[in-house]
Order: C-alpha cells, then sequence, then structure tokens
C-alpha cells in the first residue's frame, strides 16, 4: 500500500515538483495549500504518514498550524523554511517537529528525509541488531538507526537526533565544540546550523537523562561545547 504524503504549502510550483517526485517513488500525495485545508484533510483523513508543513502560509503562521496539527497527529512533520526563518526552525524543532529541509531544495534530498522519518516508525525487532554502539545499558543500533534502552524498549530519534547522539558517542569522553559537531553531523540530507545543536542536544536529554536538568551522559563544558561522559563499547 502507497503510503500518503501531505503537503502543506501554498507554493504551485514546489506543490507540483513535489507530488511528481513522490509519484515517482512511490507515494501518494495530497495538497493543501493554507492551514484551513490542512486541518480539514487532517480531521477527514487517517491515512496520512507524513506532513511537510511550509512555514509560510497566507493564512496562519506556520509554527501556530505545527501546534494544531501535533494536537491532532502523531505522525512525523518535516517543516519547509525559506531563507531568512531559522528562528522559527528552531523553535519548530522544540514544538516536536521531526525535521526540517531548507528552500530551495532538491527533490531527492526531500525524499530522502522523508523515507528516514518513515523508516523509523517501523515495528521494531524483538531483539537489536548486533552492530552498534552500548553503553550504560542503552544500545545504539547503527545498522537500523534505532536507540534501545536499558529496558530494550525502542526510543524514537528524528534524524538529526540519531546523527548528533551517533557523533557523541564515536568521540565519547571528549570534549567537542559545537564547530566540531557541525563537522561530524553535515551530510547532503540533513541541514544542521549552529542553534539547532542546542535544540537537539535538549531533545537527546530529555530522552536519554534521568534528570535533563542535570545530566549526567550530555555534560556541557562552559564556553566550549559538550562531553558525553560514558565509556561506549563498539558492538560488531
Amino acid at each position: 500500500m502507497r503510503k500518503t504524503i501531505l503537503i502543506v504549502d501554498d507554493d504551485l510550483q514546489i506543490c507540483e515538483l513535489l507530488t511528481e517526485t513522490f509519484d515517482e517513488y512511490g507515494y501518494k500525495v495530497c495538497l493543501a495549500h493554507s492551514g484551513k485545508d490542512a486541518l480539514t484533510l487532517l480531521h477527514s483523513s487517517n491515512e496520512i504518514a507524513l506532513i511537510l508543513l511550509d512555514l509560510m502560509l497566507p493564512d496562519i503562521n506556520g509554527l501556530l498550524l505545527l501546534q494544531q496539527i501535533k494536537a491532532l497527529t502523531t505522525v512525523p512533520i518535516i517543516m519547509l523554511s525559506g531563507l531568512g526563518s531559522d528562528s522559527d526552525v528552531v523553535v519548530g524543532l522544540e514544538m516536536g517537529a521531526d525535521d526540517y529541509i531548507a528552500k530551495p531544495f532538491y527533490p531527492r534530498v526531500v525524499v530522502a528525509r522523508v523515507k528516514a522519518a518513515l523508516r523509523r516508525l517501523e515495528p521494531a525487532p524483538i531483539l537489536y541488531s548486533r552492530q552498534g554502539l552500548l553503553f550504560q545499558h542503552w544500545f545504539l543500533d547503527t545498522e537500523n538507526h534505532r536507540l534501545f534502552n536499558p529496558a530494550q524498549q525502542k526510543v524514537e530519534l528524528t534524524q538529526g537526533e540519531y546523527i548528533l547522539l551517533f557523533a557523541l558517542l564515536s568521540h565519547s569522553q571528549k570534549v567537542l565544540s559545537r564547530q566540531k559537531l557541525l563537522e561530524l553531523t553535515h551530510s547532503e540530507t540533513l541541514e544542521i546550523f549552529d542553534r539547532t545543536i542546542d535544540v537537539l542536544i535538549m531533545r537527546l536529554r530529555k530522552k536519554l537523562e534521568p534528570n535533563p536538568k542535570l545530566p549526567t551522559f550530555i555534560q556541557t563544558v562552559r564556553g566550549i561545547g559538550y562531553l558525553f561522559t560514558c565509556a561506549v563499547e563498539q558492538i560488531s
């Protein structure tokens, strides 16, 4: 069964381009050119697997719409942001958006990011794979990009959270500056800027730390960057 992508954007050319691209990759597309249309579709359909949300819409602020959508559904939301909207992106990530893509973009990058977000929703295996990073009875499955807690329960990670955690674990017990983390997390399918690092660190702490306000795994080194304190074992 083809998965349905809801594209919320008032730019007709972008909608047409993404519709053609997703159709080539076997996805079904629903279009909404306003916030009102998007909410109407979400109220009437339970088939939507992922939402691409433009932050600049004619009838509503994209962040306000994001908040309303989060109250209606738990499907992944990837923000589409124009130039100069970095602050909105940071707020959107803090509000629970899974990812963002800056305009202009390459269609294949959008497809790759959508595939990554949908892959994280697939049922987790009873046992994690044999390849990954082990720390304090937590396991980062580097083959399937999944995190398991000490009770072997899957902990949901966005693509940005996974890549940043992988970077921290791969350089455990070393202080990493924000610039170094930007270098380590750079890829053609993911854009992370300086302020995003702090947001992703905050989100990782909420998922890993017993008390996020007093972190033990990911510590801040004032004026320098971040330190992952635990020893990490490579499993292969």
